[in-house]
């Protein structure tokens, strides 16, 4: 982010909790969404809509052209996946889950977006067809509340698969200590901030310690809200990663920049930069400009040149 005459100029803003199989993908384009990661869909559809993205030119203005004006400190070479209106699309293919598991009975879930997984060959080929799909990362479902949940050994093997192809790996966890034993065993990121439990401090500092969370809080309301929000003000507090995710597709939730999830991530005590910082922004994708004398992402738009004037 860079300060301007008249505001900032920033990346644009990732989601790092999207299903695109679930939402007009093509309102992307008109958003001040640069990047967004789908973590759960059919990985040959959403692989298709990450290609198209990248061969697509969207005739913005880019942090390319931005340069020659020294309008902000963006790397002219774009990241591996780039266009779409501007928007990149990174992916994690199909949900990992053992027989039975959480989704596979959901109706709401695509066609092939699910792969039931018994034992370590399984998952060997499983974590293989995603890496050769050309996902970003891999997601394991661990949701006790709606069926049965990988032994720690199949998870560890799955971690160990991931690490191998170079994969981050995400976890849906639900359930009681499902986050705990999320960490324990070594996920990197947790695809929604903890809701099923508060967290004691001890925990909040473990997984503060190694683990990042993905927001997603507005798609709660009562006990799970208010639960996620004082997990969330604890773990930023304890120097945790938060980043924001809406979950797009489940509900109502906006293609695009959701006003809920920001006034959600702020009841939790992010703002400002550290706000900022949880959109991740993107270098090499749209530049978005925000007016005034501090980065409210609420009032983010793509940049014009007319915002680079004195």
């Amino acid at each position: 982010m860079r300060r301007v005459a008249r505001g900032f100029v920033v990346g644009g803003f990732t989601d790092h909790h999207v299903h695109l199989q679930l939402v007009d993908a093509s309102l992307l384009a008109g958003s001040v969404l640069g990047r967004v990661v789908d973590l759960g869909g059919n990985p040959e559809v959403i692989a298709g809509l990450s290609r198209s993205a990248a061969s697509h030119n969207s005739g913005e203005l880019t942090s390319t052209q931005l340069s020659a004006a020294e309008a902000a400190p963006f790397d002219a070479e774009s990241p591996e996946l780039s266009g779409g209106g501007g928007v990149q699309i990174a992916f994690a293919g199909a949900f990992l889950t053992p027989p039975g598991g959480y989704p596979s009975d959901r109706a709401w879930a695509p066609a092939g977006s699910v792969r039931e997984l018994g034992d370590a060959d399984a998952a060997a080929a499983a974590v293989a067809e995603m890496a050769d799909a050309g996902a970003n990362c891999i997601k394991v479902a661990s949701n006790s509340t709606a069926g049965p949940v990988f032994s720690d050994d199949l998870f560890t093997a799955i971690l160990e698969l991931a690490a191998s192809h170079g994969l981050l790996v995400v976890v849906h966890a639900e359930g009681p200590g499902q986050a705990q034993r999320a960490a324990r065993l070594g996920a990197d990121l947790l695809a929604h901030a903890p809701f099923t439990e508060r967290l004691t401090d001890d925990e909040i500092a473990e997984q503060a310690a190694s683990v990042q969370w993905i927001s997603t809080l507005a798609i709660h309301s009562g006990r799970a809200y208010a639960t996620a929000i004082d997990n969330v003000r604890r773990f930023h507090a304890a120097g945790g990663v938060v980043l924001y995710g809406t979950d797009m597709g489940n509900g109502d939730t906006p293609a695009g920049l959701s006003e809920r999830e920001v006034a959600a991530l702020r009841d939790a005590g992010i703002d400002g930069d550290d706000l900022i910082r949880a959109f991740a922004p993107v270098d090499g994708a749209r530049a978005l400009f925000i007016p005034g004398d501090s980065p409210d992402p609420l009032l983010a738009r793509p940049l014009t040149p007319a915002d680079l004037e004195a």
